[in-house]
């Protein structure tokens, strides 16, 4: 029993960094079906079939929201934890490869990456403000309209700081921890709350539940993500020390208690004012600013700040890496 648990966390270690390499070769290919589009697909129809059953007042949509919340939670993790039982009872090689698309695909950082610096082409290489405005749509919540040159570019810094610790640093997190099934879980989580997570009319309670999931999943890896920025600011020579001292004094400028984590981290680090007022769905939100305008925001701290998501990105895996390696290394040594 102990042998074949170590085989199974050895082989799920390997999974994680093949994951990791297949993201930066391939991203996210088209041809090949994403769970988080089954996710949001099965999020929209019980959403759908939950408000034409609960009554349309605060308690009625608070319980609908519950319900959807835990029953997808639910269902993705008893799925894919017998998958992973099934698929290893089968054969440890078939595991292996389940277990490395799942972590393959519960990360993104060359689509991340790819789609800065899509928004940096048509703003320094290519300038033309409008398809800048169109292809930041792609990658952030707000409207961008009638977004200015740098406000373009501060969407794209701050949705790069932000998401690294969304679909990066949380998912290798629970990934290290429990595998294909737990990042799974948790992207579960992630993709409703981006769905319904959203403090509007429509959403205030629906959403509640799925949002406070979100938050609590997040809270951890949050801000490991933000000393993880900290640190690939030291390695990558941006001002590390001042990442730090934004990092503790503005990383809970947000309504949410995560969000501001990595992009306070990430305006210290490149010396820059970021966040602040913003629209959404047509609606004004006056939201409090992270850094100190050391100087203006310029168009290639879109670069820098892939740069820093690759950085973290690698002490993201090196570090999981290095403690599961930590956990089987008794194990090996009996071999």
């Amino acid at each position: 029993m102990g042998n074949t648990v170590m085989e199974i966390i050895a082989i799920t270690g390997l999974a994680v960094v093949a994951g990791m390499i297949l993201d930066l070769l391939l991203g996210d290919p088209a041809f090949l079906p994403h769970p988080v589009v089954l996710m949001g697909n099965a999020v929209s129809r019980l959403e759908k079939k939950l408000r034409g059953v609960f009554p349309k007042t605060e308690k009625g949509e608070l319980a609908a929201g519950r319900i959807m919340a835990w029953a997808m939670v639910l269902s993705v993790f008893t799925l894919t934890s017998l998958i992973s039982v099934v698929s290893y009872a089968v054969s440890p090689v078939l595991f292996f490869w389940i277990q490395t698309v799942w972590c393959w695909q519960t990360v993104a950082i060359k689509d991340l990456a790819k789609e800065a610096k899509g928004v940096y082409r048509y703003l320094a290489e290519e300038p033309d403000l409008e398809k800048a405005r169109k292809q930041v749509s792609r990658i952030v919540g707000r409207d961008t309209q009638d977004l200015s040159e740098e406000g373009v570019t501060k969407a794209v810094i701050e949705t790069v700081a932000e998401n690294f610790s969304d679909g990066v640093a949380a998912p290798v997190f629970y990934m290290m921890i429990g595998g294909g099934p737990l990042a799974m879980t948790y992207k579960c989580i992630n993709t409703m709350d981006s769905m319904v997570g959203y403090k509007n009319e429509k959403y205030l309670y629906f959403g509640r539940a799925g949002a406070h999931m979100d938050d609590a999943a997040g809270f951890l890896p949050s801000r490991i993500a933000a000393l993880l920025w900290i640190a690939a600011a030291f390695f990558t020579g941006r001002d590390y020390k001042n990442a730090w001292r934004i990092w503790r004094r503005d990383r809970f400028n947000h309504a949410s208690p995560n969000s501001a984590q990595t992009e306070s981290a990430c305006a210290g680090a490149l010396d820059v004012q970021l966040l602040g007022p913003a629209y959404y769905f047509g609606e004004y939100y006056d939201k409090p600013t992270v850094g100190d305008p050391i100087r203006p925001v310029r168009t290639d701290d879109i670069l820098s700040s892939v740069l820093l998501l690759y950085a973290a990105s690698m002490l993201a895996y090196a570090v999981g890496t290095a403690i599961r390696f930590a956990v089987i290394f008794p194990w090996l040594t009996t071999l």
